[in-house]
């Protein structure tokens, strides 16, 4: 229902989660665009997506939607939104349990290609690239920085 929803077709579904209160659902969908999404198109996304509720289930169903893009502080997971952030630090956490951070130079079909920052005690930090498979990530988030 949430992918058929989606008003342009820059926009992709990041996440849906569905609370487990048998009172009144929490639905939330996370969206975002190639360009970013904007509050109307998440608005959009809302009444098409009630519209759909409401035809599947009746106009008595009880629930909460949620639509709303993802946080600066929510983890990556769609290779879209790698591709958005090509040009910025991630932080990165792997399958085998390491963490890399780096620059993020390259999305591919297959991964991403990282210049990871290795820092030495006592030395300038250096720059390694790193190939990095979309199987191998756990987790990855933006590093914000404020400088």
């Amino acid at each position: 229902m949430a992918e058929a929803s989606l008003p342009d077709s820059d926009l992709f579904i990041v996440d849906i989660a569905v609370s487990d209160s048998p009172a009144r659902p929490k639905i939330t969908v996370l969206a975002d665009g190639e360009q970013g999404i904007t509050i109307d198109q998440c608005a959009t996304i809302s009444r098409r997506i009630n519209k759909r509720i409401e035809e599947v289930f009746g106009p008595d169903m009880s629930y909460v939607l949620e639509v709303s893009s993802p946080g600066v502080d929510f983890p990556l997971t769609q290779p879209q939104q790698f591709k958005r952030h090509t040009g910025r630090n991630l932080k990165v956490k792997l399958q085998d349990g390491t963490e890399k951070t780096g620059k993020l130079e390259e999305v591919t079909e297959s991964g991403l290609n990282l210049m990871e920052e290795v820092k030495l005690k006592g030395k300038k930090a250096t720059y390694v690239p790193v190939q990095i498979p979309f199987g191998d990530i756990v987790k990855a988030n933006v590093v914000i920085s404020f400088k």
